[in-house]
């Protein structure tokens, strides 16, 4: 917590607005003194996401994550505490001048800096070779022929390597960037027979792949001539790592949140033609196929994605193993489907950007139309056997949904797309459900499943269990903690740390001593000390209740009681089970024994009452 000075942190948040910087992820719509709106971090139907100006906190009822200003950042952009802190410091103008100490500095960030500086760096000279001198017409005029216009590459930066050994090597070390660690960084490599560094990529058109934040990480090369191999990507290095990173992410992320869609591509060439044709929210995979870390990272901006791949066997064969994947993390898919085996790139230079977005992504199929279309390639449809055999495996695609009106209507359509009747298919469809065993719950929200995005398909809801008295009794103590000073010393001196709760005796502690060095409790300081995501989604739904409020000497003496008694409570119910045990067994010695602690507790009990 002390890597960087106090005062930073304090400025920090006197000169930043959480609505300001929330608003920019989410569209809120001011409630009485609250803002509210969909979270940003699950998929709901009907906003919980909530923002209080006043205290500078935001709270979801419905998956519970909360907390400061620092914590939103560091949820939405994936970074640690103190990235979150210099960009908020950057955002508002704090000169970012701190330095970690020796001992708590990462010991590779210097050289990650270097790298992020040195690929800038480079990115910058490709470009230039590519536009600007006679080795890099060759590849500008492919470009043009391809559909490229000058202010398309400029915007992706695109650039060139020339056919030169070690052009960008010796570019690089004039600027004194170590080699070594620009072998390290995938930008040049070292031929041992002659003892000497040679850029990696030559004789190829360069795209700069970044990162979630924006900066360049590495490079995709597209061979100009016969070399192989025709792709050619950085591997992996201490700042690029292909299976968490998706290409354009850090532009379309706004976009993506915006739409609550994101568009998967194969391609660079497919994104950029696309994003041309106006679809914004798209991003491709970095030479990789799609993976869990692609899929979270998707998850944490977006609950539809559209899978935009090639029309061919090889692109559908992809898009149906990324929409496994993606079902599984409970998001709605859906799939389009090229004519011809053309890739997006073909269809938008035949047929135009307007066509493309119109006519193929919003007539993107549904998942299970897209399952039933991949299925049919498996069987002979020419034969009756082998459209039996399609028409029980379809079968078995439309049980696994729980909406029987999805059933039904999947169900219509492969009945009149074979001829049968649709009370026939009913009675096998109805035989797998029975024999098949109950499916696992949909939705990335399944505690509360009234508001989930997901959840279209469930129906049965679970309602939370009921909490004991003291629980809610603690809650509302340590609610009243974080609004009144006096009635936090109250409680430090009749109760101190005996929480029946874990996390609610570390957050009074916390509280405690926040009052030693503060008049009055300031919230978005006071969730800087606590640095544990548990207490801080604890302290940020707590201070959303206005306990003080009704916490009188009466109210705070009934609570404290409450709480005390618990130990005692919990304590009679387990002799009583101990009773009935032995009661069962037959064991009349033990369950007079137990019979008579029960009555000593007990009566312990009352006294406390008194």
């Amino acid at each position: 917590m002390n890597r960087i000075p106090e005062e930073v942190i304090t400025a920090v948040l006197s000169h930043t607005n959480i609505v300001d910087v929330v608003s920019k992820h989410v569209h809120l719509t001011k409630q009485g003194k609250y803002m509210r709106g969909l979270c940003p971090f699950h998929s709901e139907k009907t906003p919980s996401f909530t923002v209080t100006p006043e205290k500078q906190i935001f709270h979801c009822y419905g998956c519970g994550k909360g907390g400061g200003v620092f914590k939103f950042v560091m949820e939405i952009e994936g970074v640690s505490f103190p990235e979150a802190v210099r960009m908020l410091a950057e955002d508002a103008g704090i000169p970012v001048t701190w330095e970690l100490r020796p001992r708590e500095r990462d010991e590779h960030a210097e050289e990650k800096q270097q790298l992020y500086s040195a690929h800038e760096i480079a990115s910058r000279w490709f470009h230039h070779v590519l536009m600007s001198t006679e080795q890099g017409r060759p590849a500008l005029e492919y470009l043009r022929s391809r559909g490229f216009s000058d202010k398309l590459i400029s915007t992706f930066q695109i650039g060139y390597a020339p056919q030169m050994w070690d052009a960008l090597t010796t570019f690089l070390q004039k600027r004194e960037f170590a080699l070594p660690l620009m072998e390290k960084g995938g930008l040049v490599a070292f031929h041992e027979e002659r003892n000497q560094y040679y850029d990696r990529f030559r004789d190829r058109i360069m795209f700069p792949l970044h990162d979630e934040q924006g900066r360049i990480v590495g490079f995709a090369g597209r061979a100009i001539g016969d070399i192989q191999p025709k792709y050619l990507n950085t591997s992996e290095t201490p700042i690029f790592h292909k299976s968490r990173l998706l290409y354009q992410f850090h532009e379309a992320k706004s976009t993506i949140r915006k739409n609550n869609q994101i568009v998967l591509f194969e391609g660079y060439v497919d994104l950029i033609k696309a994003w041309e044709a106006g679809v914004h929210n798209g991003v491709a995979s970095m030479g990789t196929a799609l993976t869990e870390e692609h899929v979270k990272l998707i998850r944490r901006y977006a609950s539809r994605v559209v899978i935009c791949y090639d029309g061919d066997d090889a692109g559908i064969e992809a898009a149906y193993k990324s929409l496994s994947l993606l079902e599984r993390a409970g998001l709605a898919v859906n799939v389009v489907m090229l004519p011809d085996r053309m890739d997006p790139d073909e269809y938008i230079t035949k047929y135009g950007g307007e066509r493309f977005r119109h006519e193929v992504m919003h007539g993107a199929v549904s998942a299970v139309r897209f399952k039933l279309l991949y299925l049919k390639r498996s069987f002979s449809l020419h034969s009756e056997d082998g459209k039996l055999r399609y028409i029980r495996a379809a079968l078995r695609i439309i049980a696994a949904l729980r909406s029987p009106v999805e059933r039904e209507y999947y169900l219509k359509d492969l009945a009149e797309e074979y001829n049968f009747s649709l009370d026939t298919l009913k009675q096998e469809l109805y035989a797998l459900l029975r024999s098949s065993q109950k499916l696992p719950p949909i939705g990335d929200n399944i505690g509360k499943p009234w508001n989930n995005g997901m959840n279209n398909r469930r129906e049965e809801v679970t309602r939370p269990a009921l909490r004991p008295a003291y629980y809610n009794a603690e809650r509302n103590l340590l609610a009243a903690m974080l609004q009144d000073a006096e009635i936090a010393q109250l409680v430090q001196e009749r109760l101190g740390d005996a929480f029946n709760v874990e996390a609610h005796a570390a957050l009074a502690a916390y509280i405690y001593r926040y009052y030693t060095e503060y008049d009055t409790l300031e919230m978005p300081s006071f969730l800087v000390t606590l640095q544990d995501d548990e207490l801080e989604r604890l302290a940020t739904s707590l201070s959303m209740e206005d306990a003080a409020a009704v916490m009188n000497e009466r109210a705070l003496e009934d609570h404290i009681s409450q709480i005390k008694k618990a130990p005692m409570q919990q304590a009679i119910e387990y002799k009583k089970e101990q009773l009935q045990r032995a009661e069962r067994s037959g064991d009349v010695a033990t369950a007079v024994q137990i019979a008579e602690e029960i009555i000593t507790l007990e009566k312990k009990l009352k006294d406390m009452q008194l």
